[in-house]
């Protein structure tokens, strides 16, 4: 491979010097040049405002002029490379001079047959490298914020008009109207349903490809999720002429830890697909465990009798945006991604996925996951006998109590308040968190407040965040829903750290609603009690803080869910200004210090507060534990370690 030709400008009104300075290059074995010779200060701006030279070496004297002046206006016009100022002699002063004007190096030329010349240019060019690298780094890294930010973007533009698409075909099809229009509003809904499955998959790559995909883990009744997907897939298999069946050889834990969601997501993907590429038969869908590598997994294969997989086909399939089939010879539909995101999530899940497959006979998908410490949990013969209750779901009991309807779009507003009502629940409404907050006062001062709140988390005027804080701060203690098509990672930690007590997710589906109404409304003294956030009520002596935070959005989210409890927070962003706000006022009950500042540690300035003002109490706020040798002589009244949240900080000013 031939080395990289590096172009140099060389800027020097003296022929002699020119020849023997391309002599001197030539030597250097580290390096191949180009060498492009100016000899005017007028042609050397003109030249390296152009940007096209990896390297200038450029002398101080060029006739009436000085080198200095080129250097400062080639690099305010854009020059971006390595600049080498060359003298005919040494001067301190100058060296100096060119160093502040942006030259990288400084050499006599009489230094340009020593291995100092080799040396400099070797230097120039190795931090030019890095310094790209770093651009290209933080280009990168912009990039990927501002494709995070047009995917939050998308999620919610997307499927805020899915939410009325979705909820009204569901409201009209359970109407006598249905009746009259019944296949009509079937494929509405079909196709909503489609495109909401086509934005979660790309939502879903992008944030696997970003590291930002959550699990939840929990404790998951095996039984009941397998009898969930029974029912969401029964119907759409018997429209097709096939048959499902799901069996087991063996008797199943009751009881598994797993993110219920994603595996139910990938069961129904992959019967989805069989269903698909199946024209006839059944689809079989089997569950074991099996002990690997000294864990017991849970195991999951789903065969059909369908057109079966080429070989050469058989690995191509588990990349994005590759399909099994030709779309457009089989109305088979979707963008390719399914199976490259099971294979994603169940990585993530301490499994695997495995194909086999033959042309004409069917294809067989076999997953593994890891459910936890199975070794002790009670087993059964799969028998779905849950079924009942999940049915029950969709049609809860009516309940009572007056709801707050928040959301700015009147759609939205009307459907989730329409299908509230229909359980017997009175409805009011608000447009943003502004008049949502004037609806409680009025409520209150009626003594007829509101038992429970659904708010949305994006609207003008005010936002939900904002407003369940200020809600907080009123003395509202009432459940807090949030309606979000956030799906990041830690959306619910945040939710809950501002005073949500729970989320439901857009498009709004009526089961999840259903249920959120039972856990608080049909019997409020039952509700789960690890949802309930209690907000603190505030001390008649208001407490006063400071918050020592570099992090913009850290000390924001920090400043509100202090003030939320009634705390005045006053916030610094580096030792400076710390020091520089106590020295005119000391009336802080704490003083939280982040540990890497800008111009110094949380342990050096906590040093210098102690000094200064030994009755203050500090409180040191850390992405991880600090050395408790360097703590330990320090006023310390606490620990916390970051992220942040509601919970932490009551025990503050408790």
């Amino acid at each position: 491979m031939l080395d990289k030709v590096t172009q140099l400008l060389l800027v020097e009104d003296d022929e002699d010097d020119y020849i023997l300075t391309c002599d001197y290059l030539e030597q250097l074995d580290s390096h191949t040049f180009n060498v492009q010779w100016v000899s005017s200060p007028e042609q050397a701006i003109e030249t390296l405002s152009k940007n096209e030279h990896d390297i200038c070496l450029l002398d101080y004297r060029l006739g009436a002029s000085n080198g200095l002046d080129v250097l400062k206006e080639a690099t305010a016009n854009g020059f971006s490379g390595p600049i080498i100022m060359l003298t005919g002699q040494s001067d301190d002063e100058l060296d100096s001079a060119a160093l502040d004007a942006g030259a990288v190096d400084y050499l006599i030329k009489g230094e340009m047959s020593s291995s100092r010349f080799a040396r400099a240019i070797r230097y120039a060019l190795a931090r030019k490298d890095v310094e790209g690298e770093r651009v290209e780094r933080l280009k990168a890294e912009a990039e990927n914020r501002s494709k995070d930010r047009f995917l939050a973007h998308l999620s919610h533009e997307l499927r805020t008009p899915l939410s009325s698409i979705l909820g009204y075909t569901e409201l009209l099809m359970q109407s006598d109207f249905s009746q009259q229009a019944e296949n009509e509003l079937g494929v509405i809904y079909r196709n909503g349903k489609h495109l909401l499955s086509l934005l979660n998959d790309v939502l879903d790559l992008s944030k696997i490809a970003a590291d930002k995909l959550e699990l939840t883990l929990s404790e998951v009744n095996l039984d009941s999720m397998l009898a969930d997907v029974y029912t969401l897939m029964r119907v759409s298999v018997l429209d097709k002429g096939l048959t499902l069946r799901f069996e087991s050889d063996q008797a199943l834990p009751l009881v598994t830890r797993l993110d219920a969601t994603r595996v139910r997501q990938i069961l129904i993907n992959l019967i989805n697909n069989a269903v698909k590429f199946t024209d006839k038969g059944e689809i079989v869908v089997k569950a074991w465990t099996q002990h690997v590598d000294n864990k017991e997994m849970l195991f999951f294969s789903i065969k059909d009798s369908g057109m079966g997989i080429a070989p050469e086909k058989q690995q191509l399939i588990f990349k994005p945006f590759e399909q099994i089939a030709d779309v457009e010879s089989r109305s088979v539909g979707g963008a390719g991604l399914g199976l490259a995101i099971c294979a994603e999530l169940l990585s993530r899940m301490q499994g695997s996925i495995s194909l086999h497959s033959e042309i004409g006979k069917g294809s067989t998908f076999t997953i593994s996951v890891y459910p936890g410490d199975i070794s002790d949990v009670e087993r059964q013969v799969l028998n779905f006998s849950s079924v009942p209750q999940l049915q029950s779901k969709l049609t809860p009991s009516k309940v009572h109590g007056r709801v707050l309807v928040v959301d700015d779009l009147r759609d939205l507003r009307m459907l989730v308040g329409h299908m509230i009502s229909s359980c017997g629940a009175r409805v009011d409404y608000a447009e943003h968190g502004q008049q949502a907050l004037e609806k409680v006062r009025i409520a209150d001062a009626y003594k007829a407040p509101y038992d429970i709140i659904f708010i949305d988390i994006h609207m003008p005027v005010m936002g939900g965040k904002e407003a369940t804080i200020e809600l907080r701060k009123m003395g509202y203690k009432g459940p807090i829903i949030a309606l979000t098509a956030a799906t990041m990672k830690g959306i619910h930690e945040e939710l809950a750290a501002l005073g949500f007590n729970d989320v439901i997710p857009k498009p709004v589906d009526s089961s999840s609603l259903y249920q959120c109404l039972q856990d608080y409304l049909v019997s409020p003294e039952n509700a789960p009690q690890a949802k309930d956030i209690q907000v603190k009520a505030l001390s008649e002596k208001r407490q006063r803080f400071l918050l020592v935070e570099d992090d913009d959005d850290a000390a924001q989210i920090t400043q509100l869910l202090l003030e939320s409890l009634g705390v005045e927070t006053v916030i610094a962003s580096s030792c400076a200004q710390c020091l520089q706000i106590l020295n005119h006022d000391q009336q802080f009950d704490k003083v939280l210090l982040d540990m890497h500042l800008p111009d110094g540690s949380g342990i050096d300035l906590g040093e210098q507060v102690n000094e200064r003002y030994p009755e203050l109490r500090l409180v040191i706020v850390s992405g991880a534990e600090p050395d408790p040798t360097e703590i330990k002589d320090l006023n310390i009244d606490r620990v916390l370690l970051k992220p942040i949240n509601l919970g932490l900080l009551e025990t503050l000013i408790s």
